[in-house]
């Protein structure tokens, strides 16, 4: 079996050896250079051809986020960026997966064992993913995608949720693009550390019609607004009268991951049966696809990313092979879909 071929690029010694003893300790990848700027990474990319780069953002000469729009502009290769936590750091990776990087993966903490071990299996785990992952060229408008028409009055009880993991940024970005203000209440589960998922809420915020924040605990859902689930915590709701409460727990990870789009699919099958719409979109695993089974067999209508606009198709393909989607579908259709779904409920029941 031929071995992931890594490039790693970062202007810090330390941090090149630690990345490259971690890509070197598995079987089937190596590190093939390393690069200490984007300047010297782009002659080791025309020379080695590499299957995955990493790449760190802040570096001299030109930084990570100019390197990267060159390379996806000119020879689109799969990136993991490795990003620090901190405010300007998740800005920076925000950027990053706009421009085209597969995933990001927080800096190991030097002199902190565990989280370096912890660190160096999501790293591996992420070079993994984006070796098979597709490349999409960034398609970025000049101008705002024009909103769907109004969706006229929604119930109350009506509710969108939204699962996705690698690629999913930019997947939940465009769907929510085109939703019109007066959409049904969305709650939204993406694989996102806690230090990350509050900037990408607010970035979401800047750019769609709808109001969209970081989920608190207790908040009603309301039409219009989104709630993404906070890193680290599991995002539910209850019924409430005619509508919904958000629910934010710390209970055990599920499927290996908390905030899980299982927990709010199931939940969305518990409290609001018929009266759902489930959308599961690129990510890597199975996370979503039982309990997405589960809102199907409450008569919510569920919906899935094809595989040739997923960045990796795993989670609804494992929706799909379960029975649990009534429809396949390219990324730029779903959201048409969600309200053409709505109109042909009549305002009734799903």
């Amino acid at each position: 079996m031929e071995k992931i071929k890594v490039l790693i690029v970062d202007d810090s010694a330390l941090m090149r050896s630690l990345l490259g003893e971690i890509v070197n300790a598995e079987h089937d990848m190596a590190v093939v250079g390393t690069a200490r700027d984007p300047v010297v990474a782009r002659d080791l990319v025309r020379e080695l051809s590499p299957d995955v780069i990493t790449l760190d953002v802040e570096m001299p000469r030109m930084n990570g986020l100019e390197f990267l729009e060159k390379l996806m502009r000119l020879r689109p290769t799969p990136v993991v960026m490795i990003s620090s936590l901190t405010q300007s750091g998740a800005d920076a990776t925000l950027r990053a997966l706009e421009l085209g990087a597969v995933d990001f993966v927080a800096k190991p903490r030097l002199g902190i064992a565990d989280g370096v071990q912890q660190a160096a299996a999501e790293i591996v785990a992420k070079i993994r993913t984006a070796a098979r992952s597709r490349m999409r060229r960034p398609e970025r408008p000049a101008a705002p995608r024009r909103p769907l028409p109004s969706a006229g009055v929604v119930g109350a009880g009506k509710l969108v949720c939204i699962g996705a993991s690698t690629g999913g940024t930019e997947a939940i970005r465009e769907i929510l693009e085109v939703f019109p203000q007066d959409c049904p209440g969305t709650l939204i589960t993406l694989h996102m550390p806690a230090e990350f998922t509050k900037r990408f809420a607010q970035r979401l915020d800047g750019i769609c019609r709808i109001s969209v924040k970081e989920a608190e605990d207790g908040e009603p859902v309301l039409p219009g607004h989104a709630y993404v689930a906070p890193g680290g915590r599991h995002l539910a709701m209850r019924r409430s009268g005619q509508g919904y409460v958000t629910r934010l727990t710390d209970d055990a990870a599920v499927n290996r991951h908390r905030p899980s789009v299982d927990v709010l699919f199931a939940a969305a099958a518990r409290e609001a049966g018929r009266d759902a719409i489930g959308v599961l979109l690129t990510g890597m695993g199975k996370d979503g696809a039982r309990a997405m089974l589960e809102m199907r067999e409450a008569g919510a209508w569920t919906i899935a990313q094809d595989e040739a606009t997923s960045v990796v198709f795993g989670m609804p393909r494992e929706a799909i092979a379960l029975g649990a989607v009534h429809e396949v579908l390219p990324l730029g259709a779903i959201g048409a879909a969600v309200f053409a779904r709505l109109g042909a409920s009549g305002g009734a029941a799903l």
